[in-house]
């Protein structure tokens, strides 16, 4: 399994129903996660979610950063996004 498999898998077990996608490498990284429980949640909230679910990554230095687009399954929609 590759490191952007890896976080992405972190990231579906943490956060309920979640759908992720990760690219990048060398510390830095972009996650797409969609999930119904960003619903009524602040870009900062979704974010805090997300960072939680690479906190042991992130404090042992192996991401060093990561760009973040969270979305609910309707604001996927609306953007025409596809995963």
């Amino acid at each position: 399994m590759s490191q952007t498999d890896e976080y992405a898998r972190l990231i579906e077990a943490h956060i309920p129903d979640a759908k992720a996608k990760v690219e990048g490498g060398g510390g830095k990284f972009e996650a797409t996660v969609i999930s119904d429980a960003f619903e009524g949640k602040s870009i900062l909230a979704k974010h805090r979610l997300v960072y939680a679910a690479l906190d042991d990554q992130i404090k042992s230095g192996e991401v060093h950063a990561v760009s973040i687009r969270a979305y609910t399954p309707g604001e996927w929609g609306q953007a025409g996004g596809q995963l």
